[in-house]
């Protein structure tokens, strides 16, 4: 379909919050993807929405010398990787200004250390999910959505994927054709499987495999599953979730496993951690071992410290903290997270750890209440940051070090802004978790004023 809007020619003099290029006119600033500081490009306005302009690059006239010739063939139509044309350096250094620009919007002018990345930049992913359906000549495709729609872009290869990812899809998507099961289709409702998610151990030859289906009984599932054993015999653990609903949400709430234990076992900072399906794991697994190393050097722990884990999950940074405290306490809200908090911290024979189900603010309250003291407190909250609530009984308890880390610097800012009422700002990392995207993982280190 032709845009209402005319092409036009501009400048990129930055990159937004979210990787694209912002370019500015007359009229209004224009956000494009896939454009860099420095470059000039005849641009195709797509949309306007709240004021801006959005639109991407019909012609480039001229390139920064940090543009750079892509590995993946599709990653401008895909939508999952907006810097594959970027020099890695210049990836970080964005993130690096992130962090920098986010604080400084919250009032805070602080020291920024540069982004610490990988010496390989692809292959990283240990979790990936992909749609199955037909493209239109019919063939079974898996891949991405076009960014912006439910369009499949089939992709054989993702670049920053672990490779034992593709090898599974495709046997899966010949299994589909050999025993005659059909795709889901979004259009008519009809067809069998929707999804595949695929898990990878880094440290162990473990994978697990989640097929999403519309129903729960099909015909032949007892031989698919054995079939599709014998063709991937490293697949350690195969489940079935069901997803019968007209949504865009991926994961139904009712699973079955078809093959194997439920879990599969990966290695942090030699720690084991059990992963089921539906746990959240850091998905870098080179990455997170910098990442943990560094919250455990900031945190200064020694064996007289009790430490605080809000939203702990499955038990990452508290067993990993245990190895070096006195005492630590993981509370998470989501009862099959702290299940497997306890055994993982069982299957590690880490003894000086307890796990609650509850509220972080709640459950951190009442433990102060009853005279427990707490010398550190690690937050890893999900992308809207601490609650007001977890603020506020930090700000009234006051641990003597907080460890902030955070997969988003805006609410990050905005937390310790208001923390620092009662904290001094210590140092802040970026780590680059998250290569060929605009995404930034931080740590932040608050002490106590005295």
């Amino acid at each position: 379909m032709k845009s209402k809007f005319q092409n036009v020619t501009g400048k990129c003099v930055d990159l937004s919050f979210e990787g694209k290029g912002v370019v500015k006119l007359s009229y209004g600033t224009v956000f494009v993807d896939g454009l860099f500081p420095g470059e000039e490009a005849e641009i195709e306005i797509q949309y306007k929405r709240a004021g801006s302009y959005f639109g991407k690059v019909h012609r480039l006239i001229t390139k920064s010398a940090d543009r750079i010739q892509p590995l993946c063939g599709v990653c401008t139509a895909c939508g999952g990787c907006q810097f594959q044309q970027y020099a890695y350096d210049a990836q970080l250094k964005y993130k690096t200004n992130k962090v920098k620009d986010a604080f400084r919007r919250h009032g805070l002018d602080v020291k920024v250390n540069e982004a610490i990345g990988m010496d390989n930049p692809y292959e990283y992913r240990n979790k990936i999910q992909v749609p199955i359906g037909r493209d239109p000549h019919g063939h079974i495709v898996s891949g991405f959505y076009r960014s912006g729609t439910h369009k499949i872009i089939p992709i054989e290869k993702c670049y920053i994927e672990n490779p034992k990812a593709s090898k599974i899809i495709e046997e899966f998507k010949k299994l589909i054709k050999d025993f005659h099961y059909e795709p889901y289709n979004e259009d008519t409702g009809y067809g069998l499987f929707r999804h595949v998610l695929i898990r990878t151990s880094f440290h162990y030859d473990d994978v697990m495999v989640t097929l999403v289906t519309t129903q729960d009984a099909f015909k032949g599932k007892n031989n698919f599953v054995k079939e599709f054993i014998k063709r991937c015999p490293n697949i350690k653990c195969l489940v079935q979730n069901i997803n019968s609903r007209d949504t865009n949400v991926i994961l139904g709430n009712k699973e079955r496993i078809l093959y194997g234990s439920g879990h599969i076992k990966d290695s942090i900072l030699d720690v084991d951690f059990l992963i089921s399906s539906k746990s959240f794991y850091q998905v870098n697994p080179i990455q997170v071992e910098t990442l943990y190393s560094k919250a455990i050097e900031f945190a200064d722990l020694d064996r007289d410290d009790v430490v605080f884990d809000a939203y702990c999950g499955i038990g990452t940074i508290s067993l990993i903290a245990a190895k070096k405290a006195k005492h630590v306490v993981g509370v998470e809200i989501v009862n099959e997270a702290i299940i497997d908090a306890k055994r993982n911290a069982k299957l590690n024979q880490i003894t000086n750890s307890e796990f609650i189900c509850d509220d972080a603010p709640s459950a951190f309250e009442k433990l102060v209440n009853d005279n427990k003291k707490f010398d550190v407190v690690f937050v890893d909250p999900p992308r809207k940051g601490i609650d007001e609530k977890m603020i506020n009984t930090l700000l009234k308890l006051k641990p003597n070090k907080i460890v902030y880390v955070s997969c988003e610097p805006e609410t990050l800012a905005r937390d310790v802004a208001m923390l620092s009422k009662e904290y001094s700002i210590g140092e802040i990392q970026p780590v680059d978790m998250f290569p060929m995207t605009f995404h930034v993982e931080t740590i932040s280190r608050l002490n106590l004023k005295k």
